[in-house]
């Protein structure tokens, strides 16, 4: 059975899920977060603080529309806490809503938690139990059969409010399907499990059917009113409210509350050095009127005057008595689960911590950014598969720095980084050679220090990238060609260098001897048009010459010719 479920392509690596879970349920594949099924506790942390709502409580709504449709009756068991999350005070009008959706009767776990503490206060007078731990929350109940087996002892063998309620039920309606409608997610697990839970609601689902039908809760809360039932156990949902759901507290012990899974692990941690102890114990801080899928319309100082209010005064016409469980069985186990995790050696764990650099123990920065509270659990984690090495930030981003150095520094081009401000942040040596940068290190120098940085200034003013050619840079005597990019994003500016001084000279030396071949070229021309003319010249001369001798020559042969 899916208790949660997942849009994976709105997880980002981000690791809040995995840094707020309690029990480090949660892996990665493929950079997407996935619940390690077998060792969550459903606390529902990782559901309220994913940025990406990547994380969502598995909606039981069409299970519950087919039970609805199915004919057959249909119960719910409301959680006393519906008064914080709908803001109504009147659980009469939470039932004329739910018949309205087709539900034959609702009833508040409240009656079940009557039960419950009734048999708390037999277990006391006992004085069997060196300490007494509630079994009312099922994700620490799971909590301490997962990973406090040495509390299993302390651990109230009674079933939870909604099994016992669903118990006393089924007594009176055999056939009835029963629905639990509350804040939290751990009692889809613990409904599932009971083989008398039908299917299990949130409020926050309860909330959408209502929608759906078009029912005002609070219109009908403003004209249904009716007489409380008398249950001091409706303090349930709040911090001290099982201590306060007591008719008399057994003597010989000291009633504690402790609320949060951060301060239940101080607890159980030391479970055993305490005597004497009643420990009222929830996951959610402030109790279940803070449960992970409730309606969060108001703090929970609010919400907890609310379910105070509501419960005192249901006893202003005097105390009640403890409900008859109609021989109802209220005793539950609760057995250690194994994990089955690899306890990994310190030789193991050490070639994974080497793998990211953390080569002694100075080098465990222990920052949990990974999500796990210290390098060796991260390592313990990756050994037994529920963590990957590249999940050290620390490391990934030094190997990202150390890489991106070695590409800035082999680069065949110049490089050099700055801010808006042509503050230096990178640069490396063939950069500041062609830009004639004398300082060996000029991080955190300002460009125009050392150099004419006018292109770079023009660059930032007009928020425009600067592409120059063949650029000669009067400080190196080097020509570039130089393109400055901009990054507006990061407020930075980079620019890329090639030196192009050599193919330059070529270019000008190949231009000295184009000019000298032409000049060459023009003299030739001249002197052959010289010699052309005058040969022309000389040519023209002997032709007029011969031509006066063959006239005298003609003449004189046809005198004789005459004679």
């Amino acid at each position: 059975m899916q208790y949660l479920d997942f849009t994976g392509s709105r997880c980002r690596d981000c690791y809040k899920c995995l840094r707020e879970c309690p029990v480090k349920a949660i892996k990665f594949v493929d950079h997407e977060a996935r619940i390690i099924e077998d060792r969550c506790i459903l606390c529902g942390k990782c559901t309220v603080v994913c940025p990406q709502n990547a994380k969502r409580v598995h909606s039981e709504i069409a299970e519950v529309e087919a039970l609805l449709a199915s004919g057959k009756p249909v119960i719910a068991s409301v959680a006393p806490s519906f008064v914080s999350a709908f803001g109504v005070k009147d659980f009469s009008a939470i039932g004329i809503a739910l018949g309205k959706l087709g539900f034959k009767m609702a009833e508040e776990t409240a009656v079940g938690a009557n039960i419950v503490t009734a048999e708390y206060e037999k277990l006391l007078e006992t004085g069997e139990f060196k300490n007494f731990i509630t079994s009312a929350c099922p994700a620490i109940n799971r909590m301490i059969q997962l990973y406090y087996p040495k509390a299993l002892k302390y651990l109230a063998p009674v079933a939870s409010p909604m099994v016992a309620h669903a118990k006393l039920l089924k007594k009176r309606y055999p056939d009835a399907e029963i629905v639990f409608i509350g804040p939290c997610i751990a009692k889809k697990r613990e409904g599932r499990e009971s083989g008398l839970i039908s299917a299990v609601l949130t409020f926050n689902e309860l909330n959408t059917l209502f929608t759906a039908a078009g029912i005002d809760l609070n219109a009908i809360a403003s004209i249904q009113v009716s007489e409380p039932v008398k249950n001091r156990s409706k303090y349930y949902p709040i911090s001290r409210g099982i201590i306060k759901s007591f008719n008399k507290l057994p003597k010989n012990y000291e009633y504690v509350a402790v609320d949060g899974v951060k301060r239940s692990f101080d607890v159980l941690e030391d479970i055993d050095k305490l005597e004497g102890m009643f420990i009222e114990i929830n996951c959610c801080e402030y109790a279940c009127i803070n449960g992970p899928a409730t309606i969060r319309s108001e703090g929970s100082l609010k919400a907890n005057e609310d379910v105070r209010r509501y419960a005192q005064n249901s006893l202003k016409d005097g105390e009640p008595g403890y409900i008859d469980p109609m021989g109802v069985e209220l005793a539950e186990g609760h057995p250690r689960i194994s994990l089955g995790n690899v306890v990994p050696s310190e030789r193991d764990i050490r070639a994974v911590l080497a793998k990211t650099g953390k080569l002694k123990p100075e080098d465990e920065l222990n920052c949990g950014a990974c999500g796990y509270p210290t390098c060796r659990e991260k390592a313990i984690a990756v050994l037994n598969g529920n963590a990957d090495v590249e999940m050290c930030i620390p490391y990934m981003r030094k190997r990202a720095e150390s890489m991106s150095y070695e590409i800035i520094q082999n680069s065949p081009n110049g490089i050099i980084m700055m801010d808006y401000d042509l503050k230096i942040s990178e640069s490396n040596t063939l950069a500041r050679k062609l830009l004639g940068i004398t300082l060996d290190d000029p991080k955190g120098t300002y460009l125009y220090e050392s150099i004419n940085a006018a292109d770079f200034f023009q660059a930032v003013a007009g928020g425009k990238d600067v592409h120059k050619k063949k650029l000669y840079i009067e400080e190196s005597k080097r020509y570039v060609d130089m393109n400055i990019i901009l990054l507006p994003e990061h407020k930075t500016l980079f620019a890329v260098l090639k030196d192009v001084t050599n193919a330059v000279e070529y270019s000008k030396e190949l231009e000295e001897v184009r000019e000298k071949t032409l000049e060459t070229t023009d003299e030739v021309i001249k002197k052959q048009m010289r010699v052309a003319q005058e040969i022309a010249s000389l040519l023209g001369e002997t032709t007029a010459e011969t031509k006066v001798a063959l006239l005298k020559l003609k003449n004189t042969l046809a005198g004789e010719q005459e004679e």
